[in-house]
C-alpha cells in the first residue's frame, strides 16, 4: 500500500542520510493542499487518496483526531510530526515483539512463532507471504525502515490489529441461525463500527432471506410432507404451493424469519462477548477452541431466546391458506390449543445441531482458507472477499450436511400437531420411524432446495451488505 512512501517520502536503504524532519516536511507539504500551513480533515483525506493511500473514513478520522492535540480542527506541522513520531514508537514496539532474536530483521520463522503466541497458527509459506507484502528490497526479511514505511499511515497500534484481517467473519447471512457470531476489536466497539456492521448485516440478511424465501418454504414443506407424496419434489412442490395459495404463498412465514434477525443477532453478539470473557483470562487472546465453544454457547443462548419465532415460522410455512391471519394469530392459536410448551417443540434437536454445525463450519473454513493460502496465493496474505465467501459457502454446506438430520427432526417436531394422523413422537421416536419407513435418505429430505439457496443467498447478501456498509460509513479494512 505504501510503495509511494518508499520511493519518495520515506526512502529506506538508498537514502538513509535524509533527516526525519525533512521527510516529515516533504510529506506534510504533500498533504497541505492549499499551502496555508495547516491540514484539515478534508485535505488529509484528499491528500492520502492522491498519494495512493486510501484508508477509509474511520481510519483517516482516527489519525486526525489523535494528532489534533489542541482540538482546533486542524493539524499544524508540529502536531503532524508528533503524531508520526508517537505512531513510529508504537510500530517500533510491535516490530521488536516480532524480532525475537533481536537482529533488527523479521524473518518468516519469527512471524510463525509470534503469531502462535497470539493463538493463530500459520505455515511457513503463509509467513513468507506476509513478508513479501512488506519487503521492499527482496531479501525476504523486513528491517525497521521497511516496517515503519509500510505501517506509517495505518492507525493500528499493536500486533493484534495488524493481523486483524485473519478473523473469520464476513458479515454474510444466508439465513442459517447456527453460524458463529461476528467479532469486533475494541476500537470498532468504541467507534460505533460494530453496530453499523451488525445493522448492515441485518439488512443484507433480510433482503437475502426474502429473495430465497420460496426455496426455504419448499425445504420445510419437503421436510414435513415429503414422504407422503411422490409429487413433493422441487417442481411438484412449487406447483402445489402456488395451486394452494397463489404466488404470495411462496413467501409464507418469511415475515417471522426476517423479524427474528434483530433479536437473534443482538443476543448472539452479547452472549458471544460474555462467553469469551468467561473462557479467557484478562488480556489472553481468544484461540480457535475458545471461539468455537463461545460461538456454540452464544448460538444456543440466542436460539433459546428466539425459538418460539422458529416454531411460528414453521407453522406459518406449513399452514394452509387462511389457517393463520398472521404472526400474532398464529401465536394466539398455538397458545390456546397446545399451551406454552408448544413454542419449544424440537428445541433439543435444534440445540444438538449447533455443535456439529459450528464445529465443522469453523474447521472446514480454516482448512479451506489455509489450503488456498498455501497453494494459490501469490503476492498477498489477504485471501480477498471472494475467496472468503467461497470458503464460507463450502464450510457452511459441510456443516449443514452434518447437522441436517437434526434440523429435519426439529422441523417435524415443530409441525407434528398440524399433520393429520401423525402421533406426537419425541426425538428418538421420530428418528426410528423415519429410518424404518424412509431409510437414511429420509433424514435428508429437503436438502436440495436448502443447498440451492446458498449461492444466491451469499451473492445477494454480499452485494447488499457492501452497499449498506458504504451507506452507513463502515470503514473498509
Amino acid at each position: 500500500m505504501l510503495r509511494w512512501l518508499r520511493g519518495f517520502v520515506l526512502p529506506t536503504a538508498a537514502c538513509q542520510s535524509a533527516e526525519p524532519p525533512t521527510r516529515y516536511e516533504t510529506l506534510f507539504q504533500a498533504l497541505d493542499r492549499n499551502g496555508d500551513g495547516v491540514v484539515d480533515i478534508g485535505e488529509l483525506q484528499e491528500g492520502l487518496r492522491s498519494l495512493g493511500i486510501p484508508l477509509g473514513r474511520d481510519a483517516e478520522e482516527k489519525i486526525f483526531t489523535t494528532g489534533d492535540i489542541n482540538k482546533d480542527g486542524k493539524l499544524d506541522f508540529e502536531e503532524f510530526m508528533k503524531y508520526l513520531k508517537d505512531h513510529e514508537l508504537k510500530m517500533k514496539l510491535a516490530f521488536k515483539s516480532l524480532d525475537r532474536n533481536n537482529d533488527g530483521k523479521i524473518e518468516a520463522s519469527e512471524i510463525v512463532q509470534s503469531l502462535q503466541t497470539l493463538g493463530l497458527t500459520i505455515s511457513e509459506q503463509q509467513a513468507e507471504l506476509i513478508l513479501q507484502s512488506i519487503d521492499a528490497d527482496g531479501t525476504m526479511t523486513v528491517d525497521w525502515n521497511e516496517w515503519r514505511d509500510y505501517f506509517l499511515f495505518n492507525p493500528v497500534t499493536d500486533i493484534e490489529e495488524i493481523i486483524r484481517f485473519w478473523k473469520h467473519s464476513t458479515g454474510i447471512d444466508i439465513g442459517d441461525s447456527l453460524t458463529i457470531p461476528d467479532e469486533f476489536t475494541e476500537d470498532e466497539k468504541k467507534s460505533g463500527q460494530w453496530w453499523r456492521q451488525l445493522l448492515a448485516g441485518g439488512i443484507a440478511g433480510a433482503v437475502s432471506r426474502t429473495s430465497t424465501a420460496p426455496l426455504d418454504r419448499l425445504k420445510i414443506m419437503m421436510q414435513v410432507h415429503g414422504s407422503k407424496s411422490d409429487k413433493m419434489n422441487i417442481f411438484g412442490g412449487f406447483r402445489q404451493m402456488v395451486k394452494e395459495g397463489g404466488i404470495r404463498s411462496l413467501w409464507r412465514g418469511n415475515g417471522t424469519n426476517v423479524i427474528k434477525i434483530a433479536p437473534e443477532t443482538a443476543v448472539k453478539f452479547w452472549a458471544y462477548e460474555q462467553y469469551k470473557k468467561l473462557l479467557t483470562e484478562e488480556g489472553q487472546k481468544v484461540g480457535t477452541t475458545e471461539r468455537f465453544i463461545s460461538g456454540s454457547m452464544a448460538g444456543a443462548t440466542a436460539q433459546t431466546f428466539i425459538y418460539p419465532m422458529e416454531v411460528m415460522k414453521t407453522r406459518l410455512a406449513v399452514g394452509k391458506t387462511g389457517q393463520y391471519s398472521g404472526i400474532y394469530d398464529c401465536a394466539k392459536k398455538i397458545l390456546k390449543h397446545e399451551g406454552l410448551g408448544a413454542f419449544y417443540k424440537g428445541y433439543i434437536p435444534n440445540l444438538l445441531g449447533i455443535i456439529p454445525y459450528a464445529g465443522i463450519d469453523l474447521a472446514v473454513y480454516e482448512l479451506l482458507k489455509s489450503h488456498w493460502l498455501d497453494n494459490f496465493a501469490k503476492d498477498s496474505v489477504n485471501p480477498g472477499v471472494m475467496v472468503l465467501l467461497g470458503c464460507g459457502a463450502l464450510s457452511s454446506t459441510c456443516g449443514q450436511l452434518a447437522s441436517y438430520p437434526l434440523a429435519l427432526i426439529r422441523t417435524r417436531m415443530q409441525a407434528q400437531a398440524m399433520v393429520e394422523g401423525a402421533p406426537p413422537l419425541n426425538m428418538g421416536g421420530l428418528f426410528r420411524r423415519i429410518i424404518s419407513k424412509e431409510g437414511i435418505t429420509g433424514l435428508y429430505r429437503g436438502i436440495t432446495p436448502n443447498f440451492m439457496k446458498v449461492l444466491p443467498a451469499v451473492g445477494i447478501s454480499y452485494v447488499v451488505y457492501e452497499n449498506m456498509k458504504q451507506t452507513l460509513g463502515v470503514t473498509q479494512k
